[in-house]
């Protein structure tokens, strides 16, 4: 191999390094069977949700997992695969991956890392299946006002009842 290339090689590897370091998460998949076309809507779906999928040769990413200390993806990275990234938050590209094979069963989700912890399959498709940022944020906040709205409706109730004392009548023979 000449030396031009080696060097393109471990630039390459540096560059995906980088794209590892900065992203919350990133899952390997794997993309055959998949036409074009699905190909084309996969990546559109995780673009909507602040993510990006890129094929990378397996030598490359084997070698920057490395460097990262992620030997555990070695493994998984047999077959034509794709690395996804999610840069928004820590489950996006997972769960778009995942909801996307549930459609699509040619598609996989092998493995992946998600805020620098290595995840297998089974632990991937479990973090796959949370609900996203704002929907857990949402169903917090939901919570919170649940018991508050309750007792403002109890207390109207009764500012409602003493404004208008009602007067128990006996019953007259």
């Amino acid at each position: 191999m000449s030396v031009k290339a080696i060097e393109r090689k471990k630039l390459e590897v540096e560059a995906l390094v980088e794209r590892m370091k900065t992203a919350n998460s990133f899952v390997i998949v794997d993309y055959s069977g998949l036409t074009v076309e699905q190909v084309t809507r996969l990546r559109r779906e995780l673009r909507e949700n602040g993510c990006e999928m890129a094929v990378i040769k397996n030598n490359i990413t084997r070698r920057a997992a490395s460097e990262l200390g992620f030997n555990e993806l070695e493994d998984a990275l047999v077959g034509p695969n794709a690395v996804a990234f999610s840069h928004e938050d820590s489950v996006s590209a997972a769960k778009v991956i995942y909801d996307f094979a549930l459609q699509n069963k040619a598609l996989e989700l092998k493995v992946g890392v998600v805020d620098g912890e290595y995840m297998d399959n089974e632990n991937i498709n479990v973090i796959a299946t949370i609900p996203s940022r704002e929907t857990l944020l949402t169903m917090i906040a939901s919570g919170i006002l649940q018991p508050i709205k309750e007792v403002a409706i109890a207390l109207d109730l009764m500012a409602q009842e003493m404004e208008s004392p009602q007067e128990l009548e006996s019953p007259q023979e």
